[in-house]
């Protein structure tokens, strides 16, 4: 089980296939999408939205350079704002002449797309496996047997290394981020790994949860 953990929640992108919405902002029963990734990981230690959208008190917010640049640069601006949390609460900690457990970032860093509507069982599911020491990381497999990526939890060391090796020009693409990683895939035991992309996928969700407004 992994307990120790930071999240960075991917909340940019165009929305494109949703006519050009804001797609953490859609609201499934009530409920921002965004509001649902954040209660999947409300037991981590940080929590980061990359994004241009409202988040509660305690939640860092920052946004991936350029805007629009995709997943892995919302992955590189998430760790980055991670990191720079951890200095701050250090120091604090310092100048008060305190110091705690934990020290420096989080083993673990969950990688979560803010438009699963499922991310609650979802993330539980991933949270409960237990990679072996040689694994870099877990993600949850879908139908097909294909590993979600932005539905892992990552070891922080390793996720770190590969954004040091995107080279240059940086490499866009999370496959090609995390493929050379040893990762293990869980079944989803249930949980849904489906996002919500089109208008189809809100008329789905619409039957099984409730209505979809955006």
């Amino acid at each position: 089980m992994i307990e120790d953990y930071d999240a960075i929640v991917l909340a940019g992108g165009r929305g494109s296939r949703l006519g050009g919405v804001n797609k953490p902002e859609v609201r499934l029963a009530g409920r921002r999408l965004l509001d649902i990734a954040l209660a999947a990981v409300s037991g981590a230690r940080r929590v980061v939205v990359v994004g241009d959208v409202e988040v509660p008190d305690g939640v860092l917010l920052t946004r991936e350079d350029p805007p629009f640049g995709g997943p892995v640069a919302g992955v590189d601006a998430g760790m980055a704002a991670l990191s720079a949390q951890g200095v701050e609460e250090r120091s604090l900690r310092s100048s008060r002449g305190t110091s705690e457990r934990h020290e420096g970032p989080s083993p673990w860093t969950v990688l979560l797309a803010s438009d699963l509507p499922g991310a609650e069982a979802a993330v539980a599911t991933l949270l409960t496996s237990e990679p072996a020491a040689e694994h870099d990381g877990v993600c949850l497999l879908d139908g097909d047997g294909r590993l979600q990526w932005l539905l892992g939890c990552y070891r922080t060391e390793a996720l770190a290394r590969r954004l040091g090796e995107r080279g240059d020009p940086p490499l866009t693409a999370m496959w090609r981020l995390l493929e050379p990683l040893n990762l293990l895939g869980v079944p989803a035991h249930g949980a849904s790994v489906e996002d919500l992309d089109t208008p189809a996928d809100a008329e789905r969700w619409a039957r099984r949860e409730g209505p979809v407004e955006w």
